[in-house]
């Protein structure tokens, strides 16, 4: 089951379970569109992988299938993939 973390590896930006904004890698990588789309260019950083929009869970399911509050942010900000 898909984590559905709360918020932008790069910026922070939150990203409740019925963001249309969130994007993920196959790794669950998560980041916002602006981040996916412009600053990393559509390429994971953290595995090179590509972007598709993370699926919103419905929500009569996120009461007993809750979204991770586990935030994962680098302090220094994102930058494309070596």
């Amino acid at each position: 089951m898909l984590q559905l973390r709360p918020g932008c590896e790069c910026c922070d930006k939150d990203l409740p379970p019925d963001s249309t904004e969130a994007r993920i890698c196959s790794f669950e990588c998560t980041f916002c569109a602006d981040c996916a789309d412009g600053v990393l260019g559509g390429v994971c950083p953290n595995c090179g992988g590509e972007f598709v929009r993370r699926p919103r869970r419905p929500a009569a399911r996120l009461a007993n299938n809750p979204p991770s509050t586990e935030r994962v942010v680098k302090p220094a900000g994102c930058g494309k993939a070596a």
